[in-house]
């Protein structure tokens, strides 16, 4: 069973910037896909970004292009979710995600408890 805590989240002005971080445990970190969702009030969970075991292969959602990055460092088992030029839309709780491999349909078995990113304008 995969463990993951998410860590960072908090309040911010638009424009800046913030950095989450999920540990993971449970299991060899470097054999899990990895991602990061979130939820606003009202809508759905939504796609943020992923990355492969590797560390190779990233994949983002068009709305935080550009913006975001999901690096990894698997000598400490924790995922990142660096996060800059913040808008108000951006305002959700932010969930991270781990599975075996990172499927197609960006399907994932692990996820965290969430944690709050409020960006005001």
């Amino acid at each position: 069973q995969v463990q993951l805590v998410e860590s960072g989240g908090g309040f911010v002005q638009a424009g800046g910037s913030l950095r989450l971080s999920c540990a993971a445990s449970g299991r060899t970190f470097s054999t899990l896909a990895l991602g990061w969702f979130r939820q606003s009030p009202g809508k759905g969970r939504e796609f943020v970004a992923a990355i492969s075991r590797s560390g190779g292969p990233t994949y983002y959602a068009d709305s935080v292009k550009g913006r975001f990055t999901i690096p990894r460092d698997n000598a400490k088992n924790t995922q990142y979710l660096q996060m800059s030029s913040l808008k108000p839309e951006d305002t959700a709780v932010y969930y991270c995600a781990a599975n075996p491999f990172l499927s197609s349909t960006l399907e994932f078995d692990y996820w965290g408890q969430g944690t709050q990113v409020t960006v005001s304008s």
